[in-house]
C-alpha cells in the first residue's frame, strides 16, 4: 500500500489538521477545528476508539474477510451473529471511556445497512453498485479511516414529502446528472461528528415514491471537499471549554458534536454513488439502518454506568452512601439501565442473514431498545440530581474556588464527609450536571429522544410488528373459541 494506516489516536488526530475545512461556530469561521477548545473534546472521543483498538482488540477489532485483515469494529461488516453482539459490547465499553458519544456509530450502521442493499439493488436492476462499495469499503478497512453517516434532512413542512416543498433543497437531491456522477444540493442536519470524520455517506432519510427520484441517492463524499460548509451545533455550557480550568467543565476531555452540512453543487463520480434514482429501495435502506442503529443505542448504558457511579460517588461523599433510599436509587437506576442492554443486545444476538451474507438485527427487539432509550435515561438523570441535591445547579465557579478571599470560605462551607475533599465532591458535582444538564446531556439525554428517530417513530414499528392477528389465535386456542374459517 503507497499510505500509511492510521493506527494509534494521536495518527487520527493527526490526519484531520490541515484540511481547510469551512467551519463556522458562534459566527466566526474555525482555522482549525482540531485545536478549537470546544470542538477537541469531541476529536479526543473518536481519537478514543482508535487507542482501543491497541489496548483491547478483542473488544474494538475483529477479522474482515473483504480485506483480509483485522478491521476496528466500526468499518465492520458483520459475518456472523457474534460480530453484531460484539459491536453492542465495544460500544458500551467506549461509553464507559469517555462518558460521551465517540461519534462512529451512524457510520458503522450506515456500512452494514448499505452492504446488503446495494446487493438487493443490484440483483433487482443488474446495477453495479455493490462492487463499487464493496472497493470503497476495503479502502477505508484498510487506511483505517473514520466514516460518518448522514441521513437527516431539514425536512421543511413535515407534512409533505421532498417533491412537494417549495423549497427543493430541504431535502438533499441530484440537481444534475453527468455521464461520470451527479451533482448534489442540500444539507444534512444534525450530523453527529462530521468535522471529525474522513468521508460522509449521505443516504435518503424516508421512504419515497417513484416522483422522489432525484431525492434517492446514496453517495460517499470526502468531508475536505470544496463545496460542504459546516455550521456547529450549540451545546449547553459548552463555552466553559473557553474559560480555562477543568472542573467546570465536568468532563473536559470528552464531549461529542453535531453540526448542520451545507452541500452546495458538489459533484460526486460514479464510483462513490451506491444508489441513484431506486426509490423502491429508499424504505428497505431506512428500516434497515434504523434496525441497525436503534440497538446500537446500548451505548447509552455506557454513560449509564457513568452516571450510576457518579450519584454513587457523590452520595458517598455526601455520608449518605449506606442509607437505604439511596442504595434503592441506586438499584433502579441498574434496573433501567440493564433494561436498555438486555433489549439491545437481545436484537443483536436475534440477527439473521441477509442475501448479501452480513447479518441484520431484529428489527422489533432493536425497536423496543430504542423507545426504552427514549425514557430510561431521563430517570437515571432524575434519580442522579435527586441523590447529587441541590448544589449540582448552585456550585459556584471553580474560578471562585481559586479567588484568595472567597476559596477558603467555600472549602469550609463546602464540606462533606470527613476525609473528602472538597475538590473532588465538586468534581462529581460538575460531572453529573455535564451528563445531565450541561454539555453532554445532549448526547446522554436529547440524542436519547431524537437520535435514530423520536419515539413516535420506534412505536409506527412496533405496531407494524405486533402480530395482533396471530396473537389473537393464540389466545382463541386456549379460550377455546373457533377459528373465524371454521365457523
Amino acid at each position: 500500500m503507497a499510505f500509511k494506516p492510521l493506527v494509534t489516536g494521536a495518527d487520527y488526530i493527526e490526519s484531520l489538521r490541515g484540511r481547510g475545512l469551512k467551519v463556522w461556530f458562534m459566527g466566526e469561521r474555525v482555522v482549525e477545528p482540531v485545536d478549537h477548545p470546544v470542538i477537541r473534546p469531541s476529536v479526543n472521543a473518536v481519537a478514543r476508539t482508535y487507542d482501543l483498538a491497541i489496548e483491547d482488540p478483542e473488544i474494538a477489532t475483529v477479522w474482515s474477510s473483504l480485506s483480509g485483515q483485522r478491521v476496528n469494529r466500526f468499518l465492520h461488516v458483520t459475518e456472523t451473529v457474534a460480530d453484531v453482539v460484539g459491536q453492542n459490547r465495544m460500544q458500551r465499553r467506549l461509553g464507559q471511556l469517555t462518558g460521551t458519544c465517540f461519534q462512529r456509530c451512524v457510520g458503522m450502521d450506515a456500512l452494514n445497512s448499505l452492504f446488503s442493499v446495494t446487493f438487493d439493488i443490484d440483483a433487482a436492476q443488474s446495477t453495479t453498485y455493490h462492487s463499487r462499495f464493496r472497493k470503497f469499503l476495503i479502502d477505508q478497512q484498510e487506511r483505517n479511516l473514520v466514516i460518518g453517516g448522514a441521513m437527516t434532512d431539514p425536512k421543511g413542512d413535515r407534512g409533505k414529502g421532498p417533491s412537494d416543498q417549495s423549497d427543493a433543497d430541504l431535502f438533499l437531491h441530484v440537481v444534475e446528472r453527468r455521464a461520470d456522477g451527479v451533482v448534489l444540493r442540500g444539507a444534512k442536519m444534525h450530523q453527529t461528528g462530521c468535522l471529525n470524520s474522513h468521508w460522509i455517506v449521505v443516504m435518503p432519510t424516508m421512504r419515497l415514491r417513484p416522483v422522489d427520484k432525484d431525492y434517492a441517492i446514496v453517495a460517499a463524499i470526502p468531508v475536505d471537499h470544496p463545496g460542504l460548509t459546516y455550521i456547529y451545533g450549540r451545546q449547553s455550557c459548552d463555552t466553559r471549554a473557553m474559560e480555562g480550568g477543568e472542573i467546570d467543565q465536568g468532563n473536559a476531555k470528552f464531549a461529542g458534536q453535531e453540526a448542520m452540512i451545507i452541500i452546495d453543487d458538489v459533484f460526486v463520480p460514479n464510483e462513490l454513488i451506491f444508489m441513484n434514482g431506486e426509490t423502491e429501495f429508499a424504505a428497505s435502506l431506512v428500516e434497515r439502518f434504523t434496525a441497525y442503529h436503534r440497538r446500537s443505542y446500548v451505548c447509552k448504558t455506557g454513560l449509564g454506568d457513568v452516571i450510576i457511579g457518579a450519584a454513587a460517588l457523590i452520595a458517598d461523599y455526601n455520608g449518605v452512601g449506606a442509607v437505604s433510599h439511596v442504595r434503592d436509587k441506586l438499584v433502579e437506576m441498574t434496573h433501567l439501565n440493564e433494561t436498555i442492554y438486555g433489549a439491545g443486545i437481545a436484537a443483536s444476538h436475534e440477527s439473521q442473514k441477509t442475501e448479501a451474507g452480513n447479518y441484520q438485527p431484529d428489527d422489533m427487539l432493536a425497536n423496543v431498545c430504542k423507545h426504552n432509550v427514549t425514557r430510561f435515561p431521563y430517570e437515571l438523570a432524575r434519580l442522579a440530581q435527586d441523590l447529587a441535591g441541590g448544589l449540582v445547579a448552585t456550585l459556584p465557579s471553580e474560578k471562585d474556588f481559586d479567588n484568595p478571599e472567597t476559596g477558603p470560605l467555600l472549602r469550609k462551607y463546602l464540606k462533606g464527609r470527613d476525609g473528602v475533599k472538597v475538590e473532588d465532591r465538586a468534581r462529581v458535582l460538575r460531572l453529573i450536571e455535564n451528563m445531565t444538564l450541561g454539555r453532554n446531556a445532549v448526547g446522554y439525554l436529547t440524542e436519547s429522544m431524537h437520535g435514530a428517530g423520536s419515539p413516535q417513530a420506534q412505536r409506527i414499528q412496533i405496531a407494524r410488528q405486533m402480530k395482533l392477528e396471530e396473537k389473537k389465535d393464540l389466545a382463541k386456542a386456549l379460550a377455546g373459541i373457533e377459528p373465524e374459517r371454521l365457523k
